[in-house]
């Protein structure tokens, strides 16, 4: 199971643009109410151990009748089950703060109001005063990435922005393995996921390896004799050897 995000934002804000350039496809994106109706999913690489699940949800607006959210029910599914909200705001909107609120007003109504969110101010290339940038939090966390989905600035910043979001909800545990399992070493180094190694008596590896829980629940149902050898939570990473 990889980690999900979703798209969520005012209607013409440039969500199904900003979908296609992150995930190098073609959905269909208009300047109408309601251009994206069911719930589209696609691959969106970022760095370190991901890539993720990036969907598209339908276009918010003020007021959204109660028939309207029940009809749309699967693509707001989406927003509940995602590790992180990217919530894509016009960054050109004369009303931005107002249509902001909206959004939020919404997230909440439909229970997902408590999700990490992530805000992405799209349109920076019509203004020359902007340019691409990320705000951070009081913890140092990433909170706001300017871009433009249309000329593609500030994307890469998003990649490592959603990356550095999703990193929190990762964890930390140490997992033996075996002389054989030099592909699974490998294939965890290759994920940037080992943090540090040691080796063992038997000749094989004690690593301690950071994952979001999605990844974890893949790795171990791929390699179920493993679940009896990975270890709970780490204060402290082993020591290399």
């Amino acid at each position: 199971m990889l980690s999900t995000t979703a798209l969520v934002g005012y209607t013409n804000a440039g969500k199904s643009t900003l979908f296609n350039a992150l995930t190098d496809s073609e959905i269909y994106a208009a300047d109408q109410l309601f251009a994206t109706l069911d719930t589209t999913l696609r691959r969106m690489n970022v760095p370190g151990e991901h890539p993720v699940l990036l969907s598209d949800t339908v276009g918010f607006i003020r007021d959204l009748p109660p028939d309207l959210v029940a009809a749309f029910q699967a693509t707001l599914e989406e927003t509940r089950e995602a590790s992180l909200l990217l919530h894509v705001i016009d960054a050109q909107a004369e009303d931005i703060d107002d249509k902001r609120d909206e959004v939020l007003a919404v997230l909440d109504r439909i229970g997902a109001g408590e999700q990490p969110v992530l805000e992405v101010y799209n349109k920076i290339d019509l203004d020359p005063t902007q340019a691409p940038r990320v705000d951070y939090g009081e913890q140092g966390e990433p909170v706001a990435v300017w871009v433009s989905a249309r000329t593609g600035a500030g994307l890469d910043l998003l990649r490592a922005a959603v990356a550095a979001r999703l990193d929190e909800a990762k964890s930390v545990h140490s997992v033996e393995l075996a002389p054989t399992d030099g592909r699974l070493r490998a294939r965890l180094y290759k994920m940037g996921a080992v943090i540090a190694e040691a080796i063992t008596e038997a000749g094989g590896w004690r690593l301690d390896v950071n994952l979001g829980a999605g990844r974890w629940g893949q790795l171990l149902a791929e390699h179920p004799h493993l679940a009896a050898q990975v270890e709970g939570f780490l204060d402290e990473p082993a020591e290399t050897g």
